[in-house]
């Protein structure tokens, strides 16, 4: 490839678009509203479109992992946020601790899945 390429953006659904629009951006992320059904959500250079879509399937087999430089701290930022307690569906699940990096989970209000991890660096 000659070109450079800019960036990479998933689309993700949403049962419940409002609700999911307002998680992230309690998230932090910054929110462009493009269309009616279709959003784009920026942190820093990072950015994935939240569209108004449910299928099952789909959603429930969503993953998308986020390299943060310190997992600790963003856990510890994920846990202050309190999203659980505003959004009951909505699951944080402690860091893993893995050969290759460590890594925390949290479950958005549709039930896609975000891992938070650091990779171990190699001497």
């Amino acid at each position: 490839m000659t070109n450079k390429v800019l960036s990479i953006r998933p689309f993700i659904g949403a049962k419940d678009f409002e609700r999911s629009r307002e998680f992230y951006r309690d998230l932090g992320f910054e929110e462009m509203v493009l269309e009616k059904n279709l959003c784009v959500y920026k942190l820093g250079n990072l950015s994935f479109y939240l569209q108004n879509a449910y299928v099952k399937d789909w959603i429930d087999n969503t993953m998308v992992f986020m390299e943060v430089a310190d997992v600790e701290s963003f856990y510890q930022e994920l846990s202050q946020l309190n999203l659980p307690s505003k959004y009951p569906e909505v699951r944080l699940l402690p860091i893993r601790y893995n050969h290759w990096g460590d890594e925390c989970f949290l479950h958005d209000p549709s039930g896609i899945l975000w891992h938070f991890g650091t990779f171990k660096t190699t001497s």
